[in-house]
């Protein structure tokens, strides 16, 4: 089984093949540049290097939220561009789920991504069989203590909120530091994700490969507010 995956849910760039149990090639780019430059030749070097095509994938994988609205949407059009034509099966991976799978160990890991307005987007997973702790949830940091301090220990916090996370809760016992470099998420975390979805078959047909924003876009949230106001104003009159 041929797997490619790819991330654009944050701030970095990743890609990964995966066949079978063996990670071929993982890639990660955070040069600051938009994603819809980078992930393209990222796909063709990783294809290249495992002298693959397309035709020789068996499934994709992409990380469908939460997450960047853009970002998610120009990871998940890009794999779905390849799988269309060829009806491939589709991966659509938990950004959560991801990041956890980039980890390894014993304790509770949980992936964080910076939701902007003091939230991340987060979910906590058992490091050592990736089982899933609490669903995926868009929270301020602070709503994250009991569970923080209740949870199995050592606990890591990863993702592009980590840092936020950290700031608040590193002085918890059994709360452990990681590095930076390793908190951002991997490709091979995505690959692993997806391969256990394909292996649990719950992979989908790629017209149903869909982003899960798990709240309103800001222009959404601005409308429903200006609504909210204008009938508030009707009442009033």
């Amino acid at each position: 089984m041929n797997l490619l995956a790819v991330d654009t849910a944050g701030k970095t760039a990743a890609v990964a093949v995966l066949r079978d149990d063996t990670l071929l090639y993982e890639t990660q780019c955070n040069n600051g540049l938009t994603h819809s430059e980078t992930l393209l030749p990222m796909i063709d070097t990783a294809l290249r290097a495992c002298h693959l095509t397309v035709e020789d994938l068996d499934v994709l994988g992409a990380t469908n939220g939460p997450g960047s609205f853009t970002g998610l949407r120009i990871g998940l059009s890009v794999i779905k561009g390849l799988a269309l034509p060829r009806q491939i099966p589709c991966a659509p991976v938990s950004t959560m789920a991801a990041l956890a799978y980039g980890m390894a160990g014993q304790g509770t890991v949980i992936g964080a991504q910076d939701a902007r307005r003091g939230q991340v987007y987060w979910a906590a997973f058992d490091m050592e069989s990736h089982a899933r702790l609490t669903p995926d949830a868009a929270a301020p940091v602070a709503s994250l203590a009991d569970f923080v301090q209740n949870c199995k220990k050592p606990l890591f916090f990863v993702g592009d909120g980590a840092a936020l996370c950290y700031n608040t809760y590193e002085q918890v016992p059994g709360v452990a530091h990681c590095p930076p470099a390793l908190q951002v998420l991997r490709g091979a975390g995505v690959a692993l994700a997806a391969r256990a979805l394909w292996e649990s078959g719950s992979c989908v047909p790629p017209a149903e490969l869909l982003p899960d924003y798990h709240r309103l876009s800001q222009a959404e949230r601005e409308r429903a507010e200006r609504e909210k106001q204008q009938g508030e104003t009707t009442n009033a009159v």
